[in-house]
């Protein structure tokens, strides 16, 4: 059996980062496929290759650049994930969720999650964002759950609620924030179901996906959620709807990588102007304190 991270492992990440670079983050965002140039936003900038950190899985998908880069975004200070890590790609759900904990010893207490999503909603177009207000874990359901195993009480409960993993507050502000930009299309809202992938979803599997009462789904963003919310991190997140699902068996269309990173360049301006409002909306960090 694969060993897990134990406590020091974490610890040692998060030193490793914090004498490398004098930026101490409140909110680190994770960058789903395509949208990793929400990091040219930030200011002040300092950036690691994931190869170079202590502990760090690397990246092996086309369209997550395999960095992290700290600076300030719209005031806040910020730590990117420039890509992310996939149970698809044979990482553990440990080594999936990593770098949530590292954060959590930096003193990061919000965390931003993006993805790419198809979209099972109906009313959802290509080009769409939707505020993840829910999500569901079906990899959970057959025991992939990052909590597994002895629960570290530095980090938290050994059971943590999921029924508010996303913040309320946040949401409304971010609605607020879509109004003041002037957008025409509608931001919308609703639930997240994750898929292990790397398969794309058969036509029965969407149709299901619909029935289950899911508007998007993906293959990342809920174990880092899961993580979070047990550190008690502030967490906000959004899919960026880059296909349509399949669920015509006639049709000769079908889902493709490439199609969801060509629709993450062409939404990126917007993306990145969501996120960078959205920033100034987070409350100022309560005062720092240190685990024993």
């Amino acid at each position: 059996m694969e060993k897990r991270f134990t406590y020091d492992d974490y610890q040692e990440t998060s030193k490793w980062l914090l004498c490398q670079t004098k930026h101490r983050p409140q909110v680190a965002i994770i960058c789903g496929s395509g949208l990793g140039n929400l990091a040219n936003k930030l200011t002040e900038t300092q950036s690691f290759d994931y190869s170079k950190i202590p502990n760090f899985p690397q990246s092996t998908v086309p369209g997550h650049a395999g960095r992290l880069v700290f600076g300030f975004l719209n005031g806040k200070a910020c730590v990117v994930m420039q890509g992310r890590f996939h149970m698809y790609e044979g990482y553990s759900i440990w080594k999936v969720t990593f770098p949530v904990r590292v954060f959590y010893l930096m003193g990061v207490d919000t965390l931003v999650v993006t993805n790419a999503a198809g979209g099972l909603n109906p009313e959802f177009e290509v080009g769409d964002i939707m505020l993840i207000r829910d999500h569901i874990n079906l990899p959970g359901f057959s025991g992939v759950n990052p909590l597994m195993g002895p629960n570290d009480e530095r980090f938290g409960l050994r059971f943590p609620a999921m029924s508010n993993a996303y913040d309320r507050d946040m949401r409304q502000k971010a609605h607020s924030a879509w109004k003041q930009m002037g957008e025409q299309r509608e931001l919308k809202e609703g639930t997240y179901v994750m898929l292990a992938g790397p398969s794309f979803e058969t036509v029965a599997e969407c149709g299901l996906l619909q029935k289950l009462g899911a508007d998007a789904v993906g293959m990342s963003t809920v174990p880092e959620v899961i993580v979070a919310r047990h550190c008690g991190l502030r967490v906000f997140g959004f899919s960026l709807i880059t296909n349509k699902v399949i669920l015509d068996y006639e049709t000769k269309e079908k889902a493709n990588h490439e199609e969801v990173l060509e629709a993450g360049r062409q939404a990126a301006e917007k993306l990145e102007q969501f996120v960078s409002v959205i920033m100034a909306s987070i409350p100022p960090p309560a005062k720092a304190c240190e685990l024993e």
